[in-house]
Formats: structure tokens, sequence, C-alpha cells
């Protein structure tokens, strides 16, 4: 039987009208969801709704995968 997978996006911006991303945050995030079994897939630069006012900021949109069942 093939393996089954399950996938969790989540997207990073630093405050709340676009200052740059903090590393160390990013980093924290990263390790959280290792804890947790997920994998990194993709790390990609894209425009995210700012949460205050219209327009988007700089932002990040991660995707992870682990296999079906690990909690």
């Amino acid at each position: 039987m093939a393996q089954r997978f399950e996938y969790s996006v989540e997207t990073l911006r630093s405050s709340m009208v676009g200052d740059k991303i903090d590393s160390g945050s990013v980093e924290e995030l990263l390790n959280e969801r290792a804890r947790e079994g997920w994998q990194l897939k993709s790390l990609i630069a894209t425009q995210v709704k700012g949460r205050v006012g219209p327009g988007g900021t700089e932002g990040l949109l991660a995707v992870f995968e682990r296999p079906t069942g690990i909690a």
C-alpha cells in the first residue's frame, strides 16, 4: 500500500505593516513543526495580506508534510 501524507500550510510575516521577517522566528517555527513530525517541503517568498489596511506585505508561505497518523 502506498504511504499517505497530510499537509500543513502556514503564512509567515514579521509585523503588522511589513518589517523584515525575523530569521529567529522562522527557525523557531521550523523546529516546533519538526518536533511535531512535520517535514518542510517548500518555503516560498510571497505577498501576503497585511494585518492592518489593504494590500499585501512581504512574507513566506511554508508547506509541511508528514505521514498520516502522526499526532
